[in-house]
């Protein structure tokens, strides 16, 4: 986003030397950056635009750090008092994420509907997905009943069960999906990718701008609501697991997060919740 922003002359801003940034022209460059044009109505991104300008930051301390003397002795990122957005995260329904899926593979992105789910069911964000998932994870001749879920963001992962103690498939719809995929993959690699080419989601920089328009394409298709995104499903099947009883520390295995403060993020308020806690305040009353 910030290297291949085009200044007024037609440069790159990735190509100006770092002599040039200071405080002023970074807070001029995010005031920018922080709306973007979709179809003629301005939309802002401050979430994405603030995890832009704290890589940068990091950017700048690591190279400053490695070459003393290469980068100015002030780091024009710091302290630039970056709010977030106070917008809460749309959620998907479960009537919504087979709507979606549904639509997915009727235009032909199976890619998309699969890895829907996967989000859903194993609470992945896409960049994890559709950057990290190699066909080595399911189902491997060391580990047959398993998948390893990777965390890129941790570099972790956890080697999380396909069946039950009887045998039977935990996620069936999901597995019979990934056992015809892993079959086109003998080589191994990359598990989800483009559909027909067999091409990565991620462009160069692990970038999937243009996998999340094929996202808001199938969205509209399927007549759906016009804010949910790929991000949707995740924030949908954590709240769906948290109705379902789930207690915090399972939530956070789940999810490979770290602390229950995180929860709130991802768990959303809905009717079920209070009908749920309402009615188990209700029988606690009755056995009393």
């Amino acid at each position: 986003m910030l290297c291949e922003y085009r200044c007024s002359d037609g440069t790159r801003l990735g190509a100006w030397p770092l002599t040039f940034f200071d405080t002023a022209t970074v807070d001029e460059l995010y005031g920018k950056l922080l709306f973007k044009n979709v179809n003629g109505e301005r939309v802002e991104r401050r979430t994405t635009l603030n995890h832009a300008m704290k890589t940068a930051r990091s950017a700048w301390n690591t190279v400053s750090r490695a070459n003393p003397g290469v980068c100015p002795a002030k780091n024009p990122f710091e302290k630039m008092g970056l709010q977030s957005t106070s917008r809460e995260t749309p959620f998907e329904t479960f009537a919504e994420l087979q709507a979606f899926r549904s639509k997915a593979v009727q235009m032909g992105y199976q890619s998309i509907a699969t890895g829907a789910l996967i989000a859903w069911e194993f609470l992945q964000r896409e960049h994890h997905i559709y950057t990290a998932f190699m066909a080595e994870h399911y189902r491997p001749d060391d580990h047959p009943g398993h998948v390893h879920v990777v965390n890129p963001k941790t570099n972790e992962g956890d080697w999380t069960p396909l069946f039950n103690k009887k045998r039977k498939p935990l996620y069936p719809e999901l597995m019979a999906e990934l056992d015809a995929m892993k079959v086109l993959r003998p080589t191994g690699g990359l598990m989800l990718r483009r559909d027909g080419s067999g091409l990565p989601w991620a462009t160069k920089g692990e970038m999937l701008t243009h996998f999340a328009r094929v996202v808001n394409t199938i969205v509209r298709a399927a007549g759906l609501r016009d804010e949910l995104t790929f991000t949707s499903f995740r924030h949908g099947g954590a709240t769906e697991a948290a109705t379902s009883g789930l207690s915090d520390s399972e939530l956070r295995m789940k999810g490979q997060w770290t602390s229950n403060k995180v929860l709130k993020n991802y768990v959303h308020k809905n009717d079920e919740m209070h009908i749920n806690a309402h009615e188990k305040r209700r029988a606690k009353r009755a056995e009393q």
